[in-house]
């Protein structure tokens, strides 16, 4: 018995060794391993049968791990093996023989089919296992797919988008080049206004400064009349500045820089700059702005242009005109819930239905001369404050342009 038993434990220390599971084919170690396991199962058995009667657990547990890690065949090879070492070893009263008639055949065939039993659910077992392993790995392969593409797709995204914003920043500071090209432009078309603009104060101030002399100059100086030409030589200086200054502000370059804006008051602005331009051109020019008009937050310089661009449009509009009066309408109001509204609407030629389509377009123009931007320049520069521009024909002439601009929202800065 203790021969067995040293075997077995030989033969199963040679199987668990590295060296045999690498010389041995796949099918010769699970094999190899039903063998084993009940060998070494028959020599525990063997060696405890002095102080116990229990003969089968070790050798359903050598089925069980043969089953386990050999698969279905190895395990029927421990069972059979198994029930003929019972049968040999265990069944009384004649052991070791194989006759039938020494063969208690109610244990060995429970034995056999309890055996076959845990063979089948360990093998069950083991495929489910296996199953839930593969789809396991198989899933986490997935996911890891997965998550390879989309750490891609979010990099090729995060690069599209700072491409974006590279090709949005382009686009603005074309814009804004473009519109001060433009406003340039349009300054230079009121070059000859604005140099009466500042003439006109400027000859009051030497005329004023000769009276105040001539006032001093007498046996009794007139400091009444002196210092009344005096106040009037501020009043003027101070009127052509204001020309110079109002000249200078659409010149100058200038990015996005929004604030809190009176719209009123820059309406009156421009105005007061385009004077000259009116009377040059005979047009009687209405101001109807409302004095509840709630601020607006955007680039003072640029809504300047939108609205000067609005004005020069309907005075050349206006210029062919001989039959009816040369009436130029610039009005404000507040337009839907929290959108201020300026209008400015004109008696000139008027707009066809295709020209009304495509009239701010870039490079379509309908003057005899133009380069057809002043009113795409002035969509975009609405645009970009939140807002929108647009035209509305009249069933007699004339035609209005309007533009509404989002309220300055309460505690924006």
């Amino acid at each position: 018995m203790k021969g067995i038993l040293h075997a077995s434990i030989r033969g199963a220390n040679m199987f668990k060794s590295d060296s045999f599971t690498r010389r041995a084919p796949p099918a010769v170690w699970r094999y190899g391993l039903a063998i084993v396991s009940v060998a070494m199962a028959l020599g525990i058995t063997l060696s405890l049968e002095p102080y116990t009667t229990l003969r089968t657990p070790f050798l359903y547990a050598a089925i069980l791990i043969t089953t386990w890690f050999g698969g279905i065949g190895p395990g029927l090879l421990a069972v059979t093996l198994a029930t003929l070492a019972l049968g040999y070893y265990f069944d009384p009263p004649i052991r070791r023989t194989l006759a039938a008639e020494a063969v208690d055949a109610p244990f060995i065939l429970s034995f056999s089919l309890l055996a076959l039993l845990i063979t089948w659910v360990s093998a069950k077992r083991k495929g489910v296992e296996k199953a839930h392993k593969q789809a396991h790995d198989e899933l986490e392969a997935k996911v890891r797919e997965r998550t390879s593409d989309l750490q891609r797709a979010n990099e090729e995204l995060r690069i599209e988008i700072a491409e974006r914003k590279q090709a949005e920043e382009a686009v603005r500071q074309a814009q804004a080049e473009l519109a001060h090209v433009t406003r340039v432009m349009t300054m230079g078309e009121l070059a000859t206004s604005i140099a009466h603009e500042v003439n006109q104060p400027l000859a009051a101030v030497v005329t004023n400064g000769n009276a105040c002399l001539r006032w001093l100059a007498g046996e009794a100086p007139n400091l009444d009349e002196a210092r009344e030409a005096a106040r009037r030589i501020v009043r003027d200086g101070k009127r052509a500045g204001e020309v110079i200054a109002r000249t200078r502000a659409l010149l100058k370059k200038t990015g996005s820089e929004k604030e809190r804006l009176d719209l009123n008051e820059a309406i009156r602005e421009v105005v007061a700059l385009a004077q000259g331009e009116v009377r040059r051109n005979r047009v009687a020019l209405h101001l109807e702005l409302a004095g509840d008009l709630p601020p607006v937050l955007g680039d003072r310089v640029q809504l300047q242009q939108v609205v000067l661009n609005l004005i020069m449009n309907g005075i050349e509009a206006m210029s062919a005109v001989e039959d009816r009066p040369r009436a130029l309408v610039l009005r404000t109001q507040s337009g839907e819930i929290n959108q201020v509204r300026v209008t400015v609407q004109d008696s000139g030629i008027g707009l066809d239905p295709q020209s009304i389509e495509r009239i701010f377009e870039a490079f379509y123009t309908t003057k005899r001369v133009g380069m057809g931007m002043g009113l795409s320049i002035s969509r975009s520069i609405v645009e970009n404050h939140g807002g929108r521009l647009w035209a509305v024909p009249h069933d007699g002439p004339g035609v209005t342009f309007e533009f509404a601009l989002p309220v300055e929202a309460a505690g924006a800065t």
